[in-house]
């Protein structure tokens, strides 16, 4: 049986760990050829090695245009065209609130984040005309719908994400060229250690808390993983979402629903607190009014 993305060919940034990594397994496994692009060298070394010819690893930075030329180049080489973009490449981004913006940070979030994306889109798309359309994925986060979900400048920047996305979809849309974004949630991989400046192999590490702690603080009561957006992103990729553009899909186990009083019957309702009224004491008036009415009062 043919796999969904039998006969594409993708290029994934930030492709050899995390959600990327995630992606590239489950792409390949669905019938694509897959480049990888990352600058982690010898993980992807091992990629190339574990899949014999159908990924490619390229050495990018995705904050250098030459390096994203070139990535989109060794599609075109080493698969004869590109059909899916996955610009997944990022980090946590600069740290600090309002009154500690550094500016240097600030532009390298904006370098990585938004911009790109936007240049990894202006590559891939004349290979994508070549074959007839094709499909752009960014990822983008739920820090870009509210706030409290990350720092100023990460949250900022997945915002511009979440938009330049929809605006490259109604500009690309003559093309056949499909755009849209994907907002995780609390995922587990590397980039909340990162994010703090810690060194890879520890980051790495803290996945492992990230999984353990996710189940506890959202309503889907499991870990959050990068196989979760890789699915996503096949759908998004696939035929199956060819009516589908201009819009983000949240993957985020429903932690943006709203507050814990929301889905978790144990916790406090926010109102009741602001009425100075204790949990206890709800479910007594709720008990008294349910006796009430079976009296017939």
């Amino acid at each position: 049986m043919a796999g969904r993305l039998e006969g594409k060919v993708a290029l994934i940034t930030g492709g050899a760990s995390g959600i990327g990594l995630g992606t590239v397994e489950l792409f390949a496994q669905e019938g694509a050829c897959v480049v990888a692009a990352d600058l982690q060298d010898e993980k992807g070394a091992m990629l190339e090695k574990r899949f014999d010819g159908r990924i490619r690893y390229a050495h990018c930075d995705v904050t250098s245009e030459k390096d994203i030329a070139a990535a989109v180049k060794l599609a075109a080489d080493s698969f004869g065209g590109l059909d899916i973009l996955f610009n997944n490449a990022g980090h946590g981004g600069a740290p600090g609130n309002v009154s500690e913006v550094d500016v240097e940070s600030w532009d390298a979030t904006f370098a990585l984040l938004v911009r790109g994306p936007a240049v990894g889109m202006k590559h891939a798309m004349p290979l994508m005309v070549e074959r007839g359309g094709g499909s752009i994925i960014n990822t983008a986060s739920i820090a870009g719908l509210q706030a409290g979900f990350g720092p100023l400048a990460y949250s900022a920047a997945k915002c511009a994400v979440i938009h330049m996305s929809r605006c490259a979809a109604a500009e690309l849309s003559p093309l056949k060229i499909r755009v849209n974004a994907i907002c995780p949630g609390l995922i587990a991989t590397s980039i909340f250690g990162a994010s703090m400046g810690l060194p890879r192999e520890v980051a790495d590490q803290m996945a492992a808390r990230v999984a353990e702690a996710g189940p506890k603080v959202q309503p889907i009561p499991k870990a959050g993983l990068p196989d979760d957006i890789a699915r996503a992103a096949l759908y998004l990729a696939s035929d199956d979402s060819v009516f589908v553009t201009g819009t983000h899909i949240v993957v985020d186990g429903g932690i943006t629903i709203g507050g814990r009083g929301s889905w978790d019957p144990t916790a406090p309702s926010p109102i009741l607190a602001a009425m100075g009224i204790t949990p206890e004491q709800a479910q007594q008036m709720q008990a008294a009014l349910i006796a009430q009415r079976a009296a017939g009062g």
